[in-house]
């Protein structure tokens, strides 16, 4: 009996990990529907993209692109400012990494202070390569003795399953993006998740040093392709939005066809395109959660599904991001 009541105490100081989102629009506004997932699943902490940095045509230094602008209030929230940095920035040979640092910095300061926002905590999302490895973990660096803040990173699997030769950034924690694991293709396979390819580094993820959250996708896009090559990928678009609009004909479960030429959401369509689509189910979240669950060596702390947008929620059950984070 006492073991029994032992065992039950040691279950419940297991705490889930709580809920937070990515935000990835450039004006903060939150509709009815955001504001209502928000209250239901007591989400305290959100991810907001502040901007990109990219290269500049012209001169080829680094620029910010796309700055967030707030409209509405956020005080009763946790901020985390994202910063989204293109590789082809750090693959720049010249790159003066300690100036880049300092301006990305006073950036993020100037928008927390024209919106009376305080941040604990920043994080840097660049997808690294070995051949931008060593500015990347330089900019690391010296971000970090800039920032006096807590420092986290994103962290894809690849850069999980051969980390010595990748390295490891020097930041406080990493969060693991569990999507766009696939090639974009005109074939039937989901490029944001596949189980075969996930299962081929998820070994990898206990032996990985660095703490990750996992961030889980919660989005779906429509890859266009003409002539059979892909042409661009289409946001805002899923399967119920193509099966009320007579210019497209389903095919089968994730393919449409044009049946007309004809405009949708700004972009035209010739007759004879294909659209296809790929999004994330519910049974394919819950998937994810238990292969994760199954292979760390540390639970994580937080669960961030990427990304907060009506177009988004509507396509789950209420309870979906409960269910996700019970998994754990």
């Amino acid at each position: 009996m006492g073991i029994l009541f032992f065992l039950l105490i040691s279950c419940s100081k297991n705490e889930k990990p709580i809920i937070a989102f990515y935000y990835w629009k450039t004006i903060f506004k939150l509709s009815e529907t955001e504001k209502e997932v928000l209250k239901d699943n007591n989400v305290s902490k959100l991810y907001i993209r502040y901007f990109d940095i990219g290269l500049n045509a012209n001169t080829t230094e680094p620029i910010p692109v796309s700055p967030i602008h707030f409209q509405e209030n956020i005080n009763e929230f946790e901020i985390v400012p994202v910063i989204f940095i293109q590789n082809k920035v750090m693959l720049k040979s010249n790159l003066d990494v300690d100036d880049l640092a300092e301006k990305t910095i006073h950036l993020v300061n100037e928008i927390n202070s024209e919106n009376k926002i305080k941040s604990n905590e920043i994080q840097i999302d660049c997808d690294w390569s070995l051949a931008s490895k060593d500015n990347y973990l330089k900019f690391i660096e010296q971000f970090k003795k800039l920032s006096h803040r807590k420092l986290s990173a994103t962290i894809r699997l690849h850069q999980v399953k051969y980390f010595k030769k990748t390295k490891i950034p020097n930041v406080d924690s990493g969060v693991l993006m569990f999507y766009n694991m696939g090639t974009i293709s005109n074939d039937s396979l989901n490029s944001i998740y596949d189980k075969k390819i996930a299962g081929k580094y998820l070994k990898s993820l206990n032996k990985y040093p660095l703490h990750l959250d996992f961030a889980l996708p919660v989005y779906s896009w429509a890859i266009h392709i003409r002539n059979q090559k892909v042409i661009g990928l289409r946001s805002k678009l899923n399967v119920n939005e193509l099966k009320k609009d007579n210019n497209f004909q389903q095919i089968n479960t994730v393919f449409f066809k044009v049946n007309k030429p004809n405009y949708k959401n700004g972009i035209f369509y010739e007759e004879g395109d294909v659209l296809k689509i790929e999004a994330i189910s519910a049974e394919n979240l819950k998937e994810m959660a238990e292969e994760l669950s199954e292979n760390v060596a540390q639970a994580p702390n937080e669960i961030i599904f990427y990304d907060l947008d009506e177009f988004n929620l509507r396509n789950y059950e209420k309870n979906i991001f409960e269910q996700v984070v019970s998994c754990f």
